[in-house]
């Protein structure tokens, strides 16, 4: 890509240094070991490392600016651009250095959903004879396949890298997962989204946010920041903070489109369990219908409804968004089943990593469990300690055999958390190898049984102190059913 000048990149957002308006900008990062000749630095405060700490670094490898904090000193020979906000600067940045975006982009927030609801808004898209994309937690996914990502929300130049080179492949249609880091961290910032929705909200990322307040304010910011007014809002009526997200919507100027159990766009009448998934009948604006859905439990319901909503609010008709959820696909790791015991027992593997996700999962699968319920989880180690219990109360409390086990310990005793989820499931069974839990809970499935193992969904590794090790619940679970403990390449 040809430069541009650092004028056209930073605009009136802040103010220039002197003789640098017309300066040949070729790059940007926030990473000064990426930092090539004629590039713009971004010296972003972090959790681990302060940027400005790499500035001199990022002019050796030849920064010609840098994005700083209003309070940064001069540095000889690298012209600095001050702001009290360097990362939107940054991220507004990048959106006009790489400046293509796909025709309609819609953003989904919230605690769980967010990837199911962005992968049925693509396939409806795609149904519909759109060429579009998803972009989140399993990567990007778009005409030309899958491609991994390191966030659910990446930083504001990757994203907006990969969002240009997906209108240059013809994408007209993206749906982004928005993330509360990304969105507290205003990576998403500079998108010109057509429209937002919010699932659900239960307690989360503590660790990172501290208080439930803050977390649901670094979600709304999509809705009062993010999306111009007059931006349709899909919002889920069914969780109870419906009426404040509305309110707030309202205040913002954009349009709610509530859907779910008491949507006014879309309303559930009712849900009945097939074979196949279930059978739902919708009320909306063009009367009441019979639509099969091929997933199970209410949450997918839910999820497909607003992944509805939100194609709806950007102008797609609505008997083509019926016969599309028709044919809809769950996402990789979400609510997956993965194999099938000769004996007829079925095993899942899910995400869910929340209290509320393990508990919406189980109760999806129950309806359809003949014999016993079983569940292995684990949670991550250096995230919210407090929701440890929690889960495993969860668990408990909707599971008839608990296995806990190993997730991500990362830099955690992996043993002391286990302790602290047992506090909640003191008759779980305590397994730390992850591979041995999933054997021993798939041996014990009868005719009729049905296991879910939660927590790390599409994920293709293990976190263990710094190091991500192979593993992947999929093929630890077709290992156990073939009566062997899987062993990662």
């Amino acid at each position: 890509m040809m430069g541009q000048s650092l004028n056209h990149l930073i605009r009136s957002d802040a103010d220039l240094p002197a003789n640098a308006a017309s300066l040949c900008i070729t790059g940007l990062t926030a990473d000064s070991r990426d930092v090539l000749p004629g590039y713009l630095f971004a010296a972003l405060p972090g959790v681990k490392a302060d940027g400005m700490q790499f500035l001199n670094d990022a002019k050796a490898k030849g920064a010609v600016a840098a994005i700083v904090p209003l309070s940064a000193a001069d540095v000889t020979g690298l012209h600095l651009v001050r702001t009290d906000n360097p990362r939107r600067l940054l991220a507004l940045a990048a959106a006009r250095y790489f400046d293509k975006q796909p025709d309609t982009i819609v953003a989904v927030t919230g605690t769980n959903g967010k990837t199911s609801v962005s992968v049925f808004v693509r396939q409806i898209w795609e149904a519909m004879g759109f060429r579009a994309a998803s972009l989140g937690t399993i990567g990007i996914v778009g005409p030309q396949g899958t491609m991994k990502l390191d966030h659910t929300t990446p930083d504001p130049v990757r994203l907006h890298e990969a969002i240009a080179a997906l209108a240059k492949d013809h994408v007209e249609h993206l749906a982004v997962e928005a993330s509360s880091h990304g969105l507290a961290q205003y990576r998403l910032d500079g998108l010109r989204l057509a429209a937002g929705a919010f699932t659900n909200f239960t307690r989360d990322h503590l660790d990172y946010h501290r208080t439930l307040e803050v977390y649901f304010d670094a979600k709304m910011r999509l809705f009062e920041k993010l999306l111009a007014p007059g931006s349709p809002a899909v919002i889920n009526a069914d969780i109870s903070e419906a009426e404040e997200i509305i309110r707030r919507c309202k205040v913002r100027g954009l349009v709610p489109y509530t859907v779910g159990l008491n949507g006014e766009t879309i309303r559930i009448l009712t849900a009945k369990q097939t074979d196949n998934g279930q059978l739902l009948t919708l009320a909306m604006a063009d009367g009441t219908f019979e639509v099969p859905l091929p997933l199970v439990g209410d949450f997918q319901a839910s999820n497909a409804v607003v992944a509805a909503g939100l194609v709806l609010a950007t102008g797609g008709e609505a008997a083509l968004v019926r016969h599309a959820l028709a044919s809809l696909k769950g996402a990789a790791g979400r609510l997956e089943r993965v194999a099938t015991k000769v004996n007829g027992a079925r095993i899942y593997v899910d995400y869910a990593h929340t209290p509320d996700a393990i508990e919406t999962t189980l109760k999806a699968l129950r309806p359809s469990t003949m014999g016993k319920l079983h569940v292995v989880f684990g949670c991550g180690g250096d995230r919210d300690k407090g929701k440890r219990p929690l889960m495993a109360k969860a668990a408990v409390a909707n599971a008839d055999i608990v296995y806990v086990t190993d997730d991500n310990p990362r830099t955690e005793d992996a043993a002391s958390i286990r302790r602290d989820v047992l506090a909640g499931a003191a008759n779980a069974t305590e397994i730390g190898d992850r591979a041995k839990a999933i054997a021993l809970a798939v041996a014990g499935l009868d005719d009729g049984d049905v296991l879910l193992v939660s927590g790390k969904g599409h994920e293709q590794g293990q976190v263990i102190g710094t190091i991500t090790r192979p593993f992947s619940d999929h093929d630890a679970v077709k290992a156990a059913v073939d009566g062997k403990i899987y062993h990662a390449a």
